[in-house]
């Protein structure tokens, strides 16, 4: 099949993509992305049974919400490793040299499963680590101890070269102060501003450069691409469920 067959939208340099990301990408032309800027499952059952699932039937929250979970897709651990190492692969092979990927991170910095120390290390062994961005969310998250308000965006690039960088000045931080979405239940349960993408495609690209995400969601990435005049690609298995839907980007 070709990429024609998985075509769901296109408008204005904007191409989203009905599949899996597994499927997708290896359609893809080698060295043709200019930025990843993505939120990929984190490897922890989310919303599925566990205390974010429960904090949500105990507040009545979302507000429409039932108490069924939300499971996000190849969101276990079994299926997480082999997904991850997969994308990091086609990303190492679609980015052109000196150009980043940005990816968001489960936040709290802590155990029992570091998935952001795992991350880390396999973005360095596939592309080259750069940073650890920390998005402050501001309020108190889920957890006990130490409750979590930040979440990381790690950030990592082709080659060896100074990376594409359009930052005026000096005076970039590598802390991020930005609301979260607290989802409602018709949204996806880790929803991600649009602004905490568009943060990253302005200092990391320019002009109609192309944006990839290889996990869209409820599109933050192709919104905040499309808003800046970027070309965008973007892959959701689940596009179709979409109640907002991409058409009205």
């Amino acid at each position: 099949m070709s990429l024609k067959d998985y075509l769901f939208y296109e408008e204005s340099g904007i191409w989203i993509f009905c599949g899996d990301c597994r499927t997708i990408l290896p359609l893809l032309p080698d060295e043709s992305v200019d930025l990843i800027v993505t939120d990929p499952p984190y490897g922890l059952n989310f919303n599925n049974g566990d205390l974010a699932h429960n904090w949500e039937k105990a507040m009545g929250r979302p507000l429409t919400a039932s108490s069924e979970s939300r499971p996000i897709a190849q969101d276990s651990p079994e299926e997480w490793e082999p997904l991850m190492r997969f994308w990091l692969k086609e990303a190492k092979r679609l980015l052109k040299d000196d150009c980043c990927c940005c990816c968001c991170c489960c936040g709290g910095g802590g155990g029992p499963k570091p998935i952001f120390a795992k991350l880390t290390l396999w973005m360095d062994e596939y592309l080259r680590f750069k940073q650890a961005v920390v998005w402050d969310k501001g309020g108190l998250g889920m957890g006990w101890h130490y409750r979590r308000n930040y979440e990381f965006m790690l950030v990592a690039q082709r080659g060896d070269g100074k990376c594409k960088w359009y930052a005026d000045g000096r005076d970039v931080a590598n802390v991020l102060r930005l609301p979260k979405i607290i989802p409602q239940a018709d949204q996806h349960p880790t929803a991600k501003p649009m602004d905490l993408m568009g943060w990253f495609i302005d200092l990391h690209s320019t002009g109609d450069d192309l944006v990839l995400d290889p996990f869209m969601g409820h599109g933050p990435t192709i919104e905040a691409a499309k808003h800046r005049g970027r070309r965008a690609i973007g892959c959701e298995a689940a596009v179709k469920r979409l109640r907002q839907g991409v058409l009205a980007l």
